[in-house]
């Protein structure tokens, strides 16, 4: 048992007997809740990180991501009344009835409306479905960029998969279903990345030039043996105000394809874009011109980082990481909302990640951009001065050391005693 956990939660002293601990505890409320299930299983889904290619994937770009050692655990069992309730930590409980697969308006934006979703289309796609009782318990952060969503998908698709399809379901496939129930059944749209990366585990490379049936490859690394932590900083801004100025992003790249004759800016060049320069700030304006430059340099850079990784060369990976960053900051924009003078957490966290970390670690906004979190990898040897000086300008809680899981959505091979 220590051993399976110390491949998921690494080998930091106590790591696998605080894992085990919080297994037993959730056996311990699973038995509360459903105390007629006589046998259970154990499941594990990580939270995800992206590390390359931001604002790419909604124009059929390439990214670069990676699971990490905050998770999803569940402890879940089949329930013979073709229900799917489900106990999770700080929601209401989910009574879901399976017979019936059709979303239901009700259940729009609701946890409810994954499940059900979930299910449905797995049984589109041939796989069986069938009730269970499941109790969750998440460490992925909420806000933080790490898609708890995603992974709360897929915790529920790799309980089914395992209770009743042998855990033959393909992870991309999964993924895919995830995806389906988000858009379709909960109302959000979204790529395939976040899915992906919680189901697959380690570092992904993601292709979706063919947004469809994306590429998708796993890439071997030994995060722990590269010496550096991955940190995620919360700077503290907030995401309410900010849907428009997501949505612009996407927008304004969009119109600058079509202007350049493409459906998106994969179907275009970045040659074509500079050669129509001074047409397109005519056309679709200054911003929306240099978001697509973006587009085009980090889409080769997620590309290169992934080969980077590949090959082993830590050192050209953290020097991609970096000039990433520096592109969104200055290209995306996506670093702070537009009119926002006073409150410019994210770029303060860069310039003192830079003054921290130049020559020797690499810093990025994470996630969406214009508020909340950043991204560092951090040398150990730096990572208590790094650690002292975002939690003073930031708070004592706003630091979170993260390592790379290798493995994705599994279940595991014990039984919580």
């Amino acid at each position: 048992m220590n051993e399976e956990l110390q491949r998921l939660y690494g080998a930091r002293p106590g790591a696998a007997e605080q894992a085990r601990d919080r297994f037993r505890e959730l056996a311990r409320r699973h038995a509360a809740a459903f105390p007629e299930d006589r046998e259970v299983e154990c499941f594990s889904v990580p939270g995800r990180t992206e590390v390359g290619g931001n604002h790419t994937d909604h124009n059929g770009g390439r990214v670069l991501a990676a699971a990490v050692d905050l998770d999803i655990a569940a402890v879940a069992a089949r329930a013979a009344d073709g229900l799917a309730a489900v106990e999770s930590e700080g929601y209401e409980p989910q009574r879901i009835e399976l017979k019936s697969l059709q979303a239901r308006e009700e259940e729009r934006f609701r946890p409810a409306a994954l499940t059900r979703g979930i299910a449905a289309r797995l049984s589109e796609l041939g796989y069986r479905i069938g009730g269970f009782h499941a109790s969750l318990s998440s460490r992925v952060l909420k806000g933080s960029g790490l898609s708890s969503s995603a992974a709360y998908e897929v915790a529920i698709g790799t309980i089914l998969n395992h209770l009743y399809n042998g855990g033959r379901i393909p992870a991309v496939e999964l993924a895919g279903a995830c995806r389906y129930a988000e858009n379709v059944y909960y109302g959000k749209p979204c790529g395939l990345m976040d899915q992906t990366t919680c189901a697959v585990g380690g570092f992904v490379a993601i292709d979706f030039a063919d947004p469809a049936a994306p590429l998708v490859e796993r890439i071997e690394v030994d995060f722990a043996a590269t010496g550096f932590a991955l940190v995620i900083v919360d700077t503290g801004g907030h995401h309410a105000d900010l849907t428009e100025d997501y949505a612009a992003i996407e927008r304004e790249m969009k119109e600058t394809a079509r202007a350049l004759g493409a459906q998106n800016l994969r179907g275009g060049s970045r040659e074509r874009l500079l050669e129509q320069a001074a047409a397109l700030r005519r056309t679709v304006g200054d911003r929306a011109f240099l978001r697509a430059l973006h587009f085009y340099d980090d889409d080769r850079r997620a590309a290169e980082e992934a080969a980077a990784l590949r090959r082993g060369d830590f050192r050209e990976f953290l020097r991609l990481v970096v000039e990433s960053g520096e592109s969104s900051w200055m290209l995306l924009q996506n670093c702070y909302p537009p009119g926002a003078a006073r409150e410019q957490g994210i770029p303060l966290a860069l310039a003192v990640s830079r003054s921290v970390l130049e020559g020797q670690g690499a810093w990025r906004v994470h996630g969406g951009g214009f508020a909340g979190t950043i991204q560092a990898f951090v040398p150990a040897g730096l990572l208590p001065r790094y650690l002292a000086r975002m939690r003073e300008l930031f708070g004592p809680d706003s630091c979170h050391e993260l390592t790379v899981r290798q493995a994705g959505a599994v279940k595991l091979g014990f039984q919580p005693a």
